[in-house]
């Protein structure tokens, strides 16, 4: 297998509540992605399509995510599947979450900005990367999001898989 299709890597990565009522829309970029996860049940295992809007271009991952003693950084391994492995790795037991993935540039960064459907509709989170933990601590959110909530296990994906409507809507009573 290539370096392109497989790799192992340190994800550096804050996220933080975004506001549906801000404005942030009129500032993304034109090009966004549709995701399709699903989280194999029990595991730390995600099955992924992205599709992105400009070419209808689809890239299929199989990611495993490490626990991690902090939750700003964590490894992360891929591999890029075929959709026949899809298909075949698809059936196993799992929750689904789907969502669009906008991109916002600010001062220099690249903040994505994700819009949850399904169960989750109302939740918006934004992400953020870094190649190192101290250069992360450094970057200063857009003034689109409300809250932090890089600490908070309840807006990891895996979790998020599990929680009903009316779960995520209390939560975002409590953290707003």
């Amino acid at each position: 297998m290539n370096e392109k299709s497989s790799y192992t890597r340190v994800e550096y990565e804050r996220r933080f509540l975004v506001l549906s009522d801000t404005e942030w829309e009129k500032s993304v970029k034109s090009y966004s992605k549709l995701f399709e996860d699903k989280y194999l049940t029990d595991t730390r295992l995600r099955l992924r399509i992205l599709t992105d809007s400009d070419s209808d271009r689809r890239i299929i991952k199989f990611t495993k995510k490490e626990a991690s003693d902090s939750p700003y950084f964590r490894t992360i391994s891929r591999i890029l599947l075929s959709r026949d492995e899809y298909d075949i790795l698809s059936q196993l037991d799992g929750q689904l979450i789907k969502k669009v993935r906008h991109y916002y540039d600010h001062h220099g960064r690249i903040f994505s900005i994700d819009v949850f459907e399904g169960e989750l509709t109302g939740l918006i989170l934004s992400e953020v990367e870094s190649d190192d933990l101290e250069d992360l601590m450094s970057i200063e959110p857009p003034a689109f999001v409300t809250k932090e909530v890089t600490e908070d296990p309840f807006f990891d994906g895996g979790n998020l898989s599990k929680i009903s409507q009316p779960e995520l809507l209390v939560k975002l009573g409590e953290v707003n």
